[in-house]
């Protein structure tokens, strides 16, 4: 099973994963943004690694390497958020026979602007990296989610409510 967190930025996807491995000791974390940020030092730095061909088919292949040989439960809280790149990457590793349940953590525009601007530190934050996050907020986008995507509130619910959503949707 593979245990997919989507949502903008600032929506608890992080957090979300750290209570659900809590909860799913055996489980293994995978966050793709580790492969984007490697690519970066092997190749040129464009605007998103996610526009990277090569980022998205490493990201299929290490999330099914680490299902089969590390774990039964992978979770992986990752934003997709153009639609055609989460439907390449989710479908790649469904067709590979992969069990997903993908979750989209909606909320408030106005929570969401707050928490990305509570994140960091004023000064330690990367010039231009607000704007960037802030270019990447999209109201509709989880109207825009495929069926079968358990949706949540992540601005309503608390860390251990959404994994208690999370862990009932699992199936068996």
């Amino acid at each position: 099973m593979i245990i997919w967190l989507n949502g903008g930025f600032g929506a608890g996807k992080t957090t979300l994963a750290g209570e659900l491995h809590r909860r799913l000791p055996e489980a293994v974390v995978f966050d793709p943004e580790e492969l984007g940020i490697t690519l970066w030092r092997w190749v040129p730095r464009n605007e998103d690694f996610q526009d990277l061909a090569s980022w998205r088919e490493l990201v299929v292949h290490t999330a099914l390497a680490l299902r089969r040989h590390h774990a039964e439960v992978l979770i992986v809280p990752m934003a997709l958020v153009r639609d055609d790149y989460r439907e390449e990457i989710l479908g790649e590793l469904a067709a590979a026979g992969e069990e997903i349940l993908h979750v989209f953590l909606d909320l408030d525009l106005a929570v969401q602007r707050d928490r990305l601007l509570s994140r960091a530190p004023e000064g330690e934050v990367p010039p231009g990296a607000e704007e960037w996050a802030f270019s990447r907020l999209e109201p509709d986008a989880a109207a825009r989610q495929p069926e079968g995507t358990l949706i949540l509130r992540s601005d309503r619910l608390g860390p251990g409510e959404l994994a208690d959503q999370v862990l009932a949707a699992l199936p068996g």
